[in-house]
C-alpha cells in the first residue's frame, strides 16, 4: 500500500477524545481538571464556548482533551452549552463525554467557608445566594451527564480514584460500565449506548404498600422478580449484553452505559438496573449504578471529608 495513502487511512479513523467538565464551583472541577491531565489529557480551562468547535475543525487531536467550563466561562449558558457539544458530538471523528462534577450545598458552604474563598457569583449577596444562582445557571446538565460524580464526601484523593475508573489507561480494565435507571417522563439520559424498556414489567406503583418503596427495597424487588415476564427477560438481556462487551472492548470503547427505563423512574427501573450491575460485576466487570430520579428526588448531603476546589 502507498505510504500517503496507509497516512490519510489512519487520520481518518483516528478519533479526538474530548472530555467537558462542569459542575458548580467548589465542587472539585478543577481537581478533576488536573487528574485527567496526570492521565495523559491536554487541559483547558475557562474557554469561550464559542471557540470550543474551532479545536476539532481540523485533522483529530493527537492526545485527548479536557475543556473546564462553569458559570465563569465567557458566554456561558446552558443552552449554549449544549448547542456546542451538540455540534462537537456531531463530528463522527471526536467522541465526546460530558463530566458533571456535583456536590451538596451545605457542603459547598463548608468548603468557601473553611477557604475564605468568594464566591464567582456570590457579587454583593451572601454566599448561599450565589451557589443557588450557580445551580441555577447548570439546571438540566447533572441530568443530562455521560459521567456524575458527586463529591460531597469524597476528598480529592478520592475524586482522583474515581476518575481514574473512567478515564485512567492505566487502571481501566479497558471498559467501564455504567448502568442507569430513569423515567420515561423525563426523557431518555445522554449518551446512552443501550436502552432497555421495563415498563411491560407489572408496577409496583399501583400497589398501595410499595408505592412509596423504590427498586431498592426488597419488597418491591419480590413483587417485580414474581412477575411471570421477568425470570425470563432478565435471563436474555443478560445473556445479550456480556457477549458485546469484550467486542466492544476490542474495538477501543473506554466505556458503555446501559439505560433502564420505566413510567416513573422509581421501582422497576431501579430493581433491574441494580440487578443487572450486580450480575456484570460477578462477571468481573467494572460497573458504576446511577438512579436518575432517585438522584433528584432524594439526594443526601452527607459530611465531607476534605475540601476540593
Amino acid at each position: 500500500m502507498d505510504g500517503t495513502k496507509q497516512l490519510d487511512q489512519e487520520s481518518v479513523l483516528r478519533v479526538s477524545e474530548v472530555v467537558i467538565v462542569t459542575g458548580p464551583s467548589g465542587a472539585g472541577r478543577s481537581t478533576a481538571i488536573h487528574a485527567l491531565e496526570d492521565f495523559g489529557f491536554e487541559a483547558i480551562d475557562n474557554m469561550p464556548l464559542s471557540l470550543v468547535p474551532r479545536l476539532f475543525s481540523g485533522p483529530p487531536t493527537e492526545r485527548p482533551i479536557v475543556i473546564g467550563v462553569d458559570a465563569r466561562t465567557r458566554d456561558f449558558s446552558t443552552e449554549r452549552l449544549w448547542a456546542t457539544i451538540d455540534e462537537v458530538s456531531g463530528d463522527p471523528n471526536t467522541d465526546l463525554t460530558l463530566v458533571y462534577i456535583d456536590c451538596g450545598t451545605e457542603t459547598l458552604i463548608r468548603r468557601y467557608s473553611e477557604t475564605r474563598r468568594r464566591h464567582p457569583l456570590s457579587e454583593n449577596g451572601t454566599l448561599l445566594s450565589g451557589i443557588e444562582k450557580e445551580h441555577a445557571l447548570l439546571e438540566g446538565l447533572k441530568e443530562r451527564a455521560d459521567v456524575l460524580v458527586d463529591t460531597t464526601h469524597f476528598s480529592p484523593h478520592d475524586l482522583r480514584a474515581e476518575l481514574a475508573r473512567w478515564f485512567s489507561k492505566e487502571t481501566r480494565s479497558g471498559l467501564s460500565l455504567s448502568v442507569q435507571s430513569f423515567s420515561y417522563k423525563r426523557g431518555t439520559p445522554r449518551g446512552i449506548d443501550m436502552v432497555v424498556d421495563c415498563r411491560f414489567l407489572r408496577n409496583p406503583h399501583w400497589v398501595p404498600d410499595l408505592r412509596g418503596m423504590t427498586g431498592l427495597d426488597p419488597q418491591v424487588a419480590a413483587y417485580v422478580t414474581d412477575d411471570s415476564h421477568f425470570e425470563a427477560f432478565f435471563d436474555r438481556l443478560v445473556d445479550f449484553v456480556l457477549p458485546l462487551l469484550p467486542a466492544y472492548r476490542d474495538e477501543g470503547k473506554a466505556y458503555f452505559s446501559i439505560g433502564l427505563g420505566c413510567t416513573g423512574g422509581q421501582h422497576r427501573s431501579v430493581f433491574v438496573a441494580e440487578a443487572l450491575a450486580k450480575r456484570l460485576a460477578e462477571q468481573e466487570w467494572q460497573v458504576s449504578i446511577r438512579h436518575r430520579e432517585l438522584e433528584r428526588r432524594h439526594g443526601e448531603d452527607r459530611p465531607n471529608q476534605a475540601g476540593l476546589p
